[in-house]
């Protein structure tokens, strides 16, 4: 038995929770990822896994298990890549996820910049408005927006954000300007079901909180849709402060109702890492912080949409 394949094999199971998920993972049979699992188990004479028909889970032997073998294959990896030199220049595919119109706007350049940066590195860049799982998903960095539940995760916040409602100016015109959210009702509303899912939009006052209960003329799950029927005078609609903010800026909409907007989310680079970071995640991160952080549109109160 190869006991560096068999601890790479256990670790991954014990990840995937599931003899069938590391199979894949690891493009190995079903039948031996089993079959390594068992012997390592007798070769170390304790039980490893609880099986049910669905499921694996750690017994206490296992749990203390993983952690060594796992530390034991990152000293592996890394001596690996150091002797490489994947450490010292950056090379190989960088993954790397963010939401669409983030993506879109904010991102992609920075991607741009750094492949024109750094010739040994290709980018696959995935973008999704959902939380992707990082590790599941063979993910090396991701851009989120909002408060983080995974604290096994490597983050740096760049910049805040926050729901803005705005309308192009010629609508404002015709319609009058929204003074309180109990307004919108007399008003066309278009919905962008991604950012606001519910037809109760909340607010926040100075006296609590306030919801109000719209009629939205056009509910779309495209947020750049939403922006150009926004542009075009269709009505108010609800975004994202980053999904408006050089329309803003350039006067195409106008922000309603600032002195009841919710309170800003935190956006955050988050990355897996090990006793050392590779020199494509270095790269890439350190460029990202930087772009990010000097962005007019990722902060609490962007002066660019003002």
């Amino acid at each position: 038995m190869d006991k560096f394949e068999a601890m790479r094999v256990f670790v991954t199971t014990a990840e995937s929770e599931s003899f069938v998920i590391a199979s894949r993972k690891l493009n190995l049979s079903a039948p031996t990822i089993t079959r390594s699992v068992a012997q390592l188990e007798q070769s170390l004479g304790v039980r490893l896994f609880n099986r049910t028909t669905r499921h694996v889970r750690l017994t206490e032997a296992g749990i203390r298990y993983y952690d060594d073998a796992r530390h034991i294959l990152e000293l592996i990896e890394t001596a690996d890549a150091t002797a490489s030199g994947v450490y010292a220049e950056p090379k190989g595919t960088l993954t790397v996820t963010a939401p669409v119109l983030f993506g879109q706007k904010h991102v992609i350049p920075i991607i741009n910049d750094y492949l024109r940066d750094n010739p040994a590195v290709n980018v696959n860049a995935m973008l999704y408005d959902r939380v992707t799982n990082i590790l599941d998903e063979g993910i090396d960095v991701a851009i989120r927006i909002g408060h983080l539940k995974d604290s096994s995760l490597f983050a740096v916040q760049v910049g805040n954000v926050h729901q803005v409602l705005c309308a192009a100016p010629a609508y404002l015109q015709q319609h009058g300007v929204p003074e309180h959210p109990a307004d919108l009702t007399r008003h066309q509303i278009i919905q962008a079901s991604t950012v606001e899912a519910s037809t109760t939009w909340g607010f926040d006052s100075a006296n609590g909180k306030v919801s109000v209960k719209v009629a939205p003329r056009l509910i779309c799950n495209q947020n750049g849709a939403v922006v150009r029927a926004a542009e075009d005078g269709l009505g108010i609609t609800r975004l994202m402060s980053y999904q408006v903010g050089k329309e803003c800026q350039q006067g195409s909409l106008v922000r309603v109702l600032q002195d009841y907007e919710a309170e800003p989310l935190p956006v955050h680079i988050v990355y897996l890492e090990g006793r050392q970071a590779s020199a494509k995640v270095k790269a890439f991160v350190d460029m990202a912080v930087e772009r990010l952080r000097a962005n007019p549109f990722i902060n609490i109160r962007s002066p660019g949409i003002t």
